[in-house]
């Protein structure tokens, strides 16, 4: 997909989404923080883009995805008719210009790391049984996916598509973190808490 498209994706589904819990509760609260961090990465996104920073506009509008999607899966935020949530990996990632190279890898690199540490640096919160826990799990392990397939990407040489995914997966771990649902054993550094 190419990465103006992934923006549009991005704000489009973010215009398209309500918040479901009443604005007074916790939930509403949380919802509120959700689409906003979805909607700060989405302009992020789309700054970088417009600037020629199609590095960090990839990096911005997936990891915004990720917080977009948790929203979604959480029932933080819904979409009217209920229609499925667009994926931002459909096809093949846009391939960038030679010239943006170096920070590609530097970038896909590092954020590879990042992921790798988050995913082990999380644990659930909830107890196990409880639709919280499982949910928590849930997340953990959309982390953990889109980390090897962040890696998998990496090892066939589609380094744009492995920054995509190591992006989104991040942004689903953090966005679980800030729902409460994830316990941090370390490196609070790499968490927007």
């Amino acid at each position: 997909m190419l990465i103006a498209a992934c923006g549009d994706l991005l704000s489009g589904e973010l215009d398209a989404t309500m918040i479901t819990p009443p604005d007074d509760t916790p939930l509403g609260a949380l919802a509120v923080t959700v689409k906003g961090m979805a909607r700060a990465y989405a302009d992020d996104g789309a700054t970088f883009f417009a600037d020629g920073d199609l590095v960090n506009a990839l990096a911005a509008f997936s990891y915004g995805s990720g917080w977009l999607h948790f929203g979604l899966a959480y029932g933080l935020i819904s979409r009217p008719g209920k229609k499925p949530a667009a994926c931002p990996f459909a096809g093949r990632a846009e391939i960038l210009p030679p010239s943006l190279a170096p920070k590609l890898d530097e970038k896909t690199r590092r954020y590879a790391r990042l992921l790798d540490t988050a995913c082990a640096s999380v644990v659930s919160a909830p107890e196990p049984e409880t639709a919280g826990g499982m949910f928590a799990r849930r997340v953990i392990l959309i982390g953990a996916f889109y980390a090897r397939g962040g890696h998998d990407s990496l090892i066939a040489g589609a380094e744009e598509e492995a920054l995509a995914r190591f992006s989104y997966g991040h942004g689903w771990l953090d966005a679980g973190v800030r729902a409460g649902l994830l316990v941090l054993t370390g490196n609070r550094e790499i968490f927007t808490i």
